[in-house]
Parts: structure tokens; C-alpha cells; sequence
């Protein structure tokens, strides 16, 4: 039996088992020719299209948090920065009173600089010298006893021992003016890394003690800043040491700058199923503060 016939300006259908393709139609008779294409290539585009970007979330926080203590316990004589200032690398922080501390370092260079002793030492033995010298010629001449001659070079050594002596007391008064100047460096408080002061919490007169309790200040180095973010435990393999991020920093920061993965925690939290990443953020500027929230796209 023969298929019904199809109206005119009516579509055929499809045959069964195919469908038209990317599920787009055309059976509308009274859309213009022009339509179709149009169409079909707005499918192909809405298929083709990349799903978009994943963000996390992150936080921006300083490279490290330093507690400024004293490793002595002294009255504070001077505190040289305050909070908010930018310091070096070796820069003097704090300076602990010292006086008997460098009054003790002045004795011990002046006894380390002090050749009398050697001088003396060296005067004896070249006499001792001297005299060897001609106790051995009177003796082969036989004019002198072997006793005299013996006496004279007992002399000789007891003066080469004692220059002997005398140098190595020279060396022991350096080590000590060496360890006095040690100790008076330990009253002069310098910055462990380059970066900012965060709160000063000791005055000039106070006692700096060494306890734990009681830092004289607190610094942050700030550059580089690291950007930590807790991702999906699902992420783990997906992101690498090296690879490279997005990170965009909350109002009123804001901006995109390019980061490393320099971290990737190689165990997965058990309880939260999720994964903990770290960044190196470069921020020479100082333009970037530490403490903001940020997203992170990684690349």
C-alpha cells in the first residue's frame, strides 16, 4: 500500500530511528529560506561553547608572622620602628641596655691587642739564642764544661717556651674579646626578614623578658604573599606543583594577577573531603595586602 501523500508546503517527516539534526527544525513553512543556516549554525555555536571557568575561593596572607623577642632579659633602651613601617632584612629593631656588657668588650679587645708579653718573650729568647750560640763555640774550643753548655740550652728552651706561652694567652684574650662582642650583639635586637611592622607591644624602660608570653613586636613579610585555598578533594590530581592561576583579590583590591602552585597537600582531609593548595603571589609593591579574601581560577 502505497505512503499517504504529503499536503502541499508541508515537511516530510523524518524516517523512524532519525532524528533532524542538533534537534533543530524546520517545518515551519512560512520561515524564509535564509532561517535555516542561521539556524544551524546557532546550534552548532551553543555545542561548541566551553563550559565556563571554575573558581574557588581563597584568602591572601602574609609569607610568615614574626614575634620579635629578646634572647636576654634587659631593660628596652631604644625601640627604633613603629607600627606600619617598612623594614630590612638586618635592620636594628630594639636596643637592650648594655653597659657593663660593653665595658667588658673594651677589656677584652684592650687585653687581645696587648704585646707586651710577647715582645718580652721574644727579647729573652733571642739573649737565650745568643748565648747557645757561643756556649756551642766555647765548647768545641773546650773552654767551657759540658755543664755550661747544657745550662745554656736549658735557657734556650725555657725562653722558646715561654714566647710559646705568651702567644696562646694573645690568642685566648682574642676568643674572649670575640665572646664579649658576641654578648653585646645579643642587645642589639635586628629584623629576621624584610617586610612590615604589624604591632609594637613593648616601650623604651620596659624589661624585654625572654618569655614567650611577651614579644616586643610582631613583623610580616609580605613579599611574597601566599594564597592558600581548600578545594574539592576531587581536584586532587588536577592541580600541579608549577602550574599557574588566576587570582583575583575582593573589592576593593581587585585586579588579576598571575600566580604558582608551590604546594599541593598530598593527603586529602578524611573528615571534609577536601584538599589544601598553596600559591606564590609576587607583591614588590606592596599593593596587595595580606588578610583579603580572593577567588583562584587555575590554568
Amino acid at each position: 500500500m502505497p505512503p499517504p501523500a504529503t499536503p502541499a508546503g508541508a515537511k516530510a517527516a523524518a524516517p523512524p530511528g532519525e532524528e533532524e539534526p542538533y534537534g533543530l527544525s524546520f517545518a515551519n513553512t512560512n520561515e524564509s529560506p535564509m532561517f535555516r543556516p542561521a539556524a544551524f549554525l546557532a546550534g552548532l555555536l551553543l555545542l561548541a561553547a566551553p563550559a565556563a571557568a571554575t573558581e574557588f575561593d581563597c584568602m591572601i596572607e602574609a609569607r610568615q608572622m614574626v614575634e620579635i623577642r629578646s634572647s636576654v632579659e634587659a631593660v628596652i633602651e631604644s625601640v627604633n620602628v613603629r607600627r606600619g613601617d617598612t623594614v630590612t632584612k638586618g635592620q636594628v629593631l630594639v636596643t637592650l641596655e648594655s653597659g657593663p656588657e660593653r665595658a667588658g668588650l673594651a677589656l677584652a679587645e684592650s687585653r687581645a691587642q696587648n704585646r707586651g708579653e710577647i715582645k718580652l718573650s721574644e727579647a729573652r729568647l733571642d739573649i737565650a739564642t745568643k748565648k747557645l750560640k757561643r756556649a756551642d763555640e766555647l765548647y768545641k774550643q773546650k773552654f767551657i764544661s759540658e755543664n755550661a753548655r747544657d745550662e745554656a740550652q736549658a735557657e734556650f728552651r725555657l725562653a722558646s717556651e715561654e714566647l710559646l706561652r705568651a702567644r696562646e694567652n694573645r690568642r685566648i684574650a682574642e676568643l674572649e674579646a670575640l665572646r664579649a662582642k658576641e654578648v653585646v650583639a645579643l642587645r642589639t635586637i635586628r629584623s629576621p626578614v624584610t617586610g612590615v611592622v604589624v604591632e609594637v607591644m613593648r616601650k623604651p624602660g620596659e624589661f624585654g623578658a625572654i618569655s614567650f608570653k611577651d614579644p616586643i613586636m610582631r613583623l610580616a613579610e609580605v613579599d611574597p604573599l601566599h594564597v592558600e585555598a581548600v578545594l574539592p578533594g576531587s581536584m586532587f590530581g588536577k592541580v600541579r606543583r608549577g602550574q599557574k592561576a588566576i587570582v583575583v583579590p575582593e573589592a576593593p583590591i581587585g585586579g588579576r594577577y598571575q600566580t604558582t602552585v608551590t604546594i599541593v597537600d598530598p593527603v586529602i582531609d578524611a573528615a571534609s573531603g577536601t584538599l589544601g593548595v598553596r600559591m606564590e603571589l609576587s607583591n614588590r609593591k606592596r599593593s596587595i595586602p595580606a588578610g583579603v579574601r580572593c577567588r583562584v581560577e587555575f590554568l
